[in-house]
């Protein structure tokens, strides 16, 4: 019998812990930092049919997921920035399901691979700049209604990306690949 719940969510749901230390901070910054190798290592060696392959059935192909990470890290980044320059800026929510039905979804994974790279890349040197007091900087999510502050989002975009990671990495426990 198939646990769809655990194949949706493969390390639990986000849990935003009720206190935020410097050092949860300074742990999610250096995974972030290293994510898009964890990622490549993980994928280098796929075949077209294995990028293809669902990681659970209804779910995104593995090549999705990761045109997913790209997209969804790379609107992270922007809200970031915009939450470091402003005065807890309204952010603009999207569709995440009907972004996976754009035609740049078709293309080489390595399109966003790249992309993830960068993104992280400056995310990272952005991150390790971050006094603790920007980290209390806020953006307003219009569908919660709820103002986030940098500390939460920096922890729940490690999440995000292990996440995803895993999905992928028991897909390949499960195929045996």
């Amino acid at each position: 019998m198939i646990d769809i719940e655990l194949l949706k969510y493969p390390i639990g749901k986000f849990l935003k812990p009720e206190h935020i230390s410097e050092q949860n901070l300074k742990e999610a910054s250096a995974y972030l930092r290293l994510f898009p190798q964890y990622l490549e290592e993980t994928v280098k060696e796929f075949a077209e049919e294995q990028l293809n392959t669902p990681y659970r059935p209804g779910g995104w192909t593995v090549g999705e997921v990761i045109h997913h990470l790209s997209d969804s890290h790379m609107n992270a980044l922007t809200r970031f920035k915009l939450a470091l320059t402003e005065d807890n800026p309204t952010i603009k929510p999207y569709d995440e399901a009907a972004w996976a039905q754009m035609p740049d979804y078709a293309l080489p994974i390595d399109i966003s691979l790249t992309l993830i790279a960068g993104i992280h890349l400056k995310w990272a040197v952005i991150l390790e700049s971050m006094t603790p007091s920007d980290f209390q900087k806020t953006y307003f999510h219009p569908e919660s209604q709820i103002s986030v502050p940098l500390s939460e989002v920096t922890l729940m975009y490690q999440w995000h990306s292990q996440h995803h990671l895993a999905h992928i990495q028991h897909l390949m426990i499960r195929e045996k690949w």
